[in-house]
């Protein structure tokens, strides 16, 4: 289910190529809770939700939201929810409730990601972040100021999503060192 103003990949044929990379990528376990930030119409989490223990997301356009709760209800995955919220307000209040992060999957528009957001991920201390981008600058930029927020990565991974052009979608995890 997708409204107007709904976000979808448009290479139906590649976008599970991409999703399936993100997540072999990023090693899931079981037992882990994952956050889909961004989160659309539900797709990436709706993807990740059948390896990990629960998937919760946000996306600010309620529209996106209620898809991503009936997409999860169409596709009989109970372990999945969706809210309205912009991510850097809804992951610290998730994390005083108690929810403890194992992963932050995220696919941001092409200005990348705010400060702000990287200071709320950075802050629920999630063992890995899967960074999803369509903007090998914006993504350049935000791994730096995730690499000064302790997270490390060793490679950048790309999927072709618009053949014949010069635009590439990128897949890269990158890991909690400690700090």
């Amino acid at each position: 289910k997708i409204s107007p103003e709904s976000f979808f990949q448009i290479n139906s044929l590649q976008t599970p190529r991409l999703y399936d990379l993100a997540i072999k990528k990023a090693d899931l376990k079981a037992n882990d809770v994952v956050i889909d930030a961004y989160s659309g119409i539900g797709t990436i989490g709706l993807s990740v939700a059948k390896h990990v223990k629960a998937v919760r997301g946000m996306e600010t356009i309620r529209e996106a939201v209620e898809d991503a709760n009936a997409n999860a209800k169409l596709n009989g995955i109970e372990n999945a929810q969706y809210v309205t919220g912009k991510a850097e307000d809804v992951m610290p209040r998730w994390a005083s409730e108690g929810l403890k992060t194992d992963v932050i999957f995220v696919d941001p528009p092409r200005k990348g990601l705010t400060p702000e957001f990287i200071n709320a991920a950075a802050a629920t201390k999630p063992k890995k972040i899967v960074y999803i981008s369509c903007n090998p600058a914006t993504q350049i930029r935000d791994l730096q100021l995730l690499q000064e927020k302790g997270y490390h990565f060793d490679e950048i991974s790309p999927v072709d999503m618009f053949p014949q052009t010069p635009h590439v979608e990128s897949v890269t995890v990158l890991e909690r060192t400690g700090k």
